[in-house]
Order: C-alpha cells, then sequence, then structure tokens
C-alpha cells in the first residue's frame, strides 16, 4: 500500500527534478485509480502527461 500524498507535492518534485520516476507513476496510478480525485487534481495529472508527451519532462526507472 502506497502512503497518503499531494499531488501538488507530487508536481513540484517532478517540475524540480525533470523526471517522472517509477515512485511518481505509481501514485498517479493510485490517484486515477481512487475515487477522490477532484478536478484540480486531474488536471495537475494532465500537465504532467502532457508534458511528458511534448519532451519538457523525461521518465525514467
Amino acid at each position: 500500500m502506497l502512503p497518503k500524498f499531494n499531488l501538488s507535492e507530487l508536481c513540484f518534485q517532478v517540475w524540480k527534478t525533470g523526471y517522472l520516476n517509477k515512485t511518481h507513476r505509481q501514485q498517479i496510478k493510485a490517484a486515477l485509480l481512487s475515487d477522490g480525485l477532484n478536478e484540480q487534481d486531474q488536471r495537475l495529472i494532465n500537465r504532467l502527461l502532457y508534458a511528458v508527451r511534448r519532451g519538457w519532462l523525461y521518465t525514467s526507472d
């Protein structure tokens, strides 16, 4: 079970490092599968995924 986390903090960490690592991806997946996502959280996730597609952020294992 993954610990509770803040999506805003996760986004900050990802933008700061420029990488979306395995743990970040697992946390995003858990957030998407939960029923507690609000509209702001959905937008944050969409922005991260858009940045990966555009090549502004990279994924690492």
